[in-house]
């Protein structure tokens, strides 16, 4: 009997191997990630009036048909502008075996650019959800928050994750997991909720860097372009100012860092959990997967810290260091990856502290 987790990289491969994956050209020689499958644009893309599920009974391309404005390619290069909600057919589809499911997340630099992305399937009734054994195509609704962007066929904005059974660290597992790899950087870590608290870091002392919050009204910024931007032309640096705490300003973006270090062990992968919406009026994260590795000191990640996309909503909201701003929930995986997270792989963001982009230059 196979056994339940996360598909590693060796098991993404075989899934290409035996047609419960596809695509429409060959794999990036990066694409597969120690235990997800980065997924890339296609050639054409949709602006739809708003967003949609399709649906049981019914396909992404009906619903396209009745709800897009208009449809344009992507091979020169095309702007996708603040505010609007686009559709893209994925370069990747799936014919997933009857005991493997999946799941979508925006990849981390996705994140970091305030761009908000979503998987949607035929028939699908839950964005980012794929059940098991679905067989289709894969498409992916697009949104830019704060900055508009230019994409390609091939940009890489979202990835998917395998997983056969449930795999899932119950709150005692996760105890016991902590107790023997010190997931996360605290003397009392606080698991409830399923998964294991992740808190503000807005200390150090009076002057000291503690975030950025986004400019409005930038230039574009090309999300296959690495290093190519001045931070000063699209964040506002953030200080402590001796209180140890920040307001979150409505509807404006941040980007901020946990307390904690992290840490996935090798057999093990993360994903931070949408924040509890009664504890504060904020969103955390919008990208959450942690591959196997990250923050694992053989891999050179000694110190990691979760950087944390945050945006305020309808009223101001007093953040103060140390609060809880997110959850960690491990799961196993079903063998251990051929390569870690940070290990080979050019990892932007293996050893992090609060870090921007890779679109942006250090320094």
């Amino acid at each position: 009997m196979a056994t339940a987790g996360i598909l590693p990289d060796t098991e993404i491969a075989a899934l290409f191997d035996d047609g419960a994956l596809a695509a429409q050209r060959p794999l990036d020689s990066d694409q597969i990630q120690p235990a997800s499958l980065d997924l890339r644009l296609g050639e054409a893309a949709y602006r739809v009036r708003a967003s949609f599920l399709p649906g049981p009974g019914h396909s992404v391309a009906e619903k396209l048909e009745r709800l897009k404005l208009h449809e344009f390619r992507l091979e020169e290069g095309a702007v996708l502008e603040v505010g609007c909600v686009y559709i893209v057919p994925l370069m990747e589809s799936l014919a997933l075996p009857k005991d493997v499911s999946a799941s979508a997340n925006p990849k981390s630099s996705t994140g970091r650019l305030d761009i908000f992305t979503r998987v949607l399937t035929d028939n699908g009734h839950e964005f980012d959800k794929i059940a098991a054994g679905y067989a289709g195509p894969l498409y992916l609704e697009v949104s830019p928050r704060t900055f508009p962007i230019v994409v390609r066929p091939g940009s890489r904005l979202s990835q998917i994750r395998f997983r056969r059974g449930n795999a899932l660290l119950t709150e005692a597992d996760l105890a016991m997991l902590h107790e023997r790899e010190t997931l996360v950087a605290s003397e009392t870590p606080n698991i409830s909720g399923g998964g294991i608290a992740l808190s503000i870091d807005l200390g150090g002392g009076r002057g000291d860097l503690i975030g950025y919050r986004a400019k409005h009204h930038t230039g574009l910024v090309d999300v296959d372009r690495k290093a190519a931007y001045d931070v000063p032309e699209f964040w506002e640096p953030l200080y402590n100012h001796g209180s140890a705490d920040l307001v979150l300003d409505p509807d404006e973006f941040y980007i901020l860092v946990s307390r904690e270090a992290v840490h996935v062990p090798p057999a093990y992968a993360a994903e931070m959990t949408p924040f509890d919406p009664l504890v504060g009026e904020f969103r955390v994260h919008y990208a959450g997967f942690f591959d196997p590795g990250f923050g694992h000191s053989a891999a050179g990640g000694t110190g990691s810290r979760a950087v944390l996309e945050v945006r305020s909503h309808e009223v101001p909201f007093i953040l103060e260091h140390g609060q809880i701003v997110g959850r960690l929930v491990y799961e196993k995986m079903s063998a251990l990856p051929k390569t870690l997270y940070g290990t080979d792989l050019k990892s932007n963001y293996q050893g992090q502290a609060l870090k921007l982009s890779k679109h942006f230059r250090a320094g």
